[in-house]
């Protein structure tokens, strides 16, 4: 089997436990933290198969001697490897990673016409740093490349008088380059499924050039990521109807007057693009609505985010959500009692103006904030 249909089929594997592990984990998937995702530390782990490429015609040349013809050659160059590493993120299109690696021993065995027989065995255990660059192709699935330098030890045990100049049981440290490509699906913002191939150019015992593919399914686990809690709009209860009774009595004081006010800010105001983060100049517009309200006995304040027409359904929908949650975030900080503010996330499902055009799509990314309360009258 050649080195694409290898990768194929480790990565259908990786495919087929991740689709059905699918429709539990949506249900519990959270990618409310984009900022930490993209900037945090991980830890993995990888399991698979490795297969040795070696210039086996060298290593017959190098153990020919007068007194040894070999006739036959054999070898078994696969074997199960491993890895672990940590890796900082970046940014959501480049990471870094340090582990160590087991790629596996390697065998090979020869008889001569003499009718002697001799054999040895090569294992590689290393260290590598590597650069990676990914790709994401939705919210879940990305595909990613690396490339990067490994420092291996090769361990060596030869049989056979013919072997002495090698030594027979010999140990060699060298550098050497490494490249991979992999595909990765993400449970959640925190726990995601690796799987992939990588290849490692060796200096084996015999001073030639070898290659050790791996391929492997892993694991990779974010660290650190924040608590986050939902929050659930629930409509304040109607007041009961108040019955009372006449009676003499001095005139009562004018009754508070109800005040409803919506405001409607774009997004571009408050938010850098694709961001939920609140600008200093929509801080300085949020803080001017709130000095208009001084003097109001705020029951309820609705902070409700939309977006436009571009990109998913699913990601329109939380992007909205994050950003009216930001708000809340910042008109709490103010003073504002928390279980007062309430947040909605709209996506793209009400348009105020046609998302055919910039200028529409503009009026489109906003975020309304509704204050309903009771404002005393003039004395």
């Amino acid at each position: 089997m050649n080195l694409t249909k290898k990768f194929a089929t480790m990565t259908a594997i990786a495919a087929a436990a991740m689709l059905m592990s699918q429709g539990a984990s949506a249900q519990q998937a959270d990618f409310a933290n984009p900022e930490w995702a993209n900037h945090a530390w991980y830890v993995g782990g990888g399991w698979g198969t490795t297969r040795g490429h070696f210039e086996d015609s060298e290593i017959i040349n190098s153990i020919t001697t007068p007194t040894y013809t070999p006739n036959s050659y054999r070898s078994d160059e696969k074997d199960p490897g491993y890895k672990l590493f940590v890796g900082k993120q970046l940014s959501r299109n480049w990471a870094l990673e340090a582990g160590v690696v087991d790629l596996g021993g390697f065998d090979f065995n020869t008889t001569s016409t003499q009718g002697t027989e001799s054999g040895g065995r090569v294992r590689y255990i290393g260290a590598h740093l590597d650069l990676l660059g990914i790709l994401p192709l939705n919210e879940r699935w990305s595909v990613f490349g690396r490339v990067g330098a490994h420092y291996t030890e090769s361990r060596s045990k030869i049989t056979g008088s013919q072997y002495a100049a090698y030594g027979v049981n010999t140990k060699d440290k060298a550098w050497g380059p490494k490249v991979g490509l992999g595909l990765e699906y993400k449970f959640n913002e925190a726990l995601a499924m690796r799987g992939e191939w990588e290849r490692y150019r060796q200096d084996d015992v015999f001073r030639t050039k070898a290659d050790v593919d791996m391929w492997s399914l892993g694991l990779v686990y974010k660290l650190g990521r924040p608590a986050t809690a939902p929050v659930v709009y629930t409509p304040p209860p109607a007041p009961a109807p108040v019955v009372e009774t006449p009676a003499p009595a001095p005139a009562p004081a004018p009754a508070p007057v109800p005040s409803s006010e919506k405001v409607s800010f774009q997004s571009s105001a408050l938010f850098d693009f694709d961001k939920a983060v609140v600008k200093p100049e929509g801080k300085a517009a949020l803080d001017e609505l709130l000095k208009k309200q001084e003097g109001v006995n705020t029951e309820v304040m609705v902070t409700v985010g939309h977006t436009d027409s571009k990109g998913t359904d699913e990601y329109n929908q939380k992007l909205s959500l994050r950003r009216a949650e930001a708000v809340k975030a910042y008109l709490v900080s103010k003073g504002v009692d928390a279980s007062r503010v309430y947040t909605e996330g709209k996506g793209e499902s009400q348009p105020v103006a046609d998302n055919k055009t910039d200028a529409g799509r503009a009026e489109n990314r906003r975020v309304t904030v509704e204050v309903v309360g009771t404002r005393a009258p003039a004395k």
